[in-house]
């Protein structure tokens, strides 16, 4: 789920052009990140890993996709890393992503 309220939040404090560029970068290092977590990482790694992306995701509206991230980061900081749902994670990840992409190509988001 994409919380498009706090995406206009963020439009409007900095603006149509730096959003462009904030989401830019944000799907950059978030594919860069889901490729890393999926091929599976040290507990300490991806605790860390998922720490990046649940903060980057919350800050653009991406709720579910934080959700699943902070539980990941929960279980990899308890040394339980075998524990996180890793397929789920990158799955919530890629519906985001087309659903966010989606609406910025039809001018419904930035």
């Amino acid at each position: 789920m994409i919380e498009w309220g706090r995406l206009n939040e963020l439009r409007a404090e900095i603006g149509d052009e730096d959003l462009a560029d904030v989401v830019e970068m944000f799907l950059e290092e978030a594919d860069e990140v889901v490729a890393r977590i999926a091929a599976g990482l040290p507990d300490a790694e991806m605790e860390a890993q998922l720490h990046f992306l649940k903060g980057s995701a919350l800050n653009l509206g991406l709720s579910d996709l934080s959700a699943l991230c902070q539980e990941g980061e929960r279980l990899a900081g308890q040394g339980r890393g075998d524990g996180i749902d890793l397929g789920r994670i990158a799955s919530v990840y890629q519906t985001s992503k087309s659903t966010f992409l989606g609406a910025l190509a039809k001018g419904d988001a930035a």
